[in-house]
């Protein structure tokens, strides 16, 4: 079995900015897999099903970004969770935006979603997938991650996310060394 867990912030008012698009990619593999997101469960909005023979369980916390290890450490324990089986979506403002970049382990890099969990779990070894959203030199970080991607950045977004998708997939048929290969470069390659 493996876990899905999509970053964001609950609610209408955060729904397309910024900080979502971890939730964007896992509404996404929900519509591929046919796997509905309305119950509430491990303080997150809950899924699951089957993808390409591999048993999915999807989350996108409700706790608020800042909490989310929260709902990572509890559906972790009920499904006695290995961490090589665990994989994280969210945004990234150190990469430019529609870059992604998969990795194995390591720090949160900044990103209290990721600290959260490091910190709740007691360690870093799990997979994540972070999509670039860029940064506003001289603005405000927390204004620039919840605000909404401008007009000429919402296609390409659009293409981030899909992109994100398909390397969710990836990890899942091949592992996260074959979706590194593959995504880890610049989109325009």
């Amino acid at each position: 079995m493996k876990l899905i867990v999509g970053l964001g912030n609950p609610g209408k008012e955060y729904a397309n900015t910024r900080h979502n698009v971890g939730f964007r990619v896992v509404d996404l593999l929900g519509r591929r897999w046919n796997i509905e997101m309305l119950s509430e469960k491990f303080h997150a909005w809950f899924g699951s099903g089957n993808a390409g023979g591999e048993r999915v369980v999807m989350l996108k916390p409700t706790t608020f970004m800042n909490r989310s290890g929260q709902a990572v450490m509890a559906a972790g324990k009920f499904y006695q969770l290995e961490l090589a089986d665990l994989l994280v979506v969210c945004d990234d403002v150190a990469l430019e935006p529609g870059r992604l970049r998969i990795r194995k382990q390591g720090s949160a890099g900044g990103h209290n979603g990721l600290a959260d969990i490091i910190q709740r779990l007691g360690n870093d070894a799990w997979c994540r997938l972070r999509i670039g959203i860029g940064d506003a030199p001289g603005a405000v970080r927390s204004s620039h991650v919840l605000g909404r991607f401008e007009a000429d950045e919402v296609e390409m977004m659009d293409r981030a996310v899909c992109r994100a998708a398909d390397a969710v997939e990836t990890w899942l048929r091949e592992g996260a060394d074959a979706a590194m290969n593959r995504f880890n470069v610049d989109p325009a390659e």
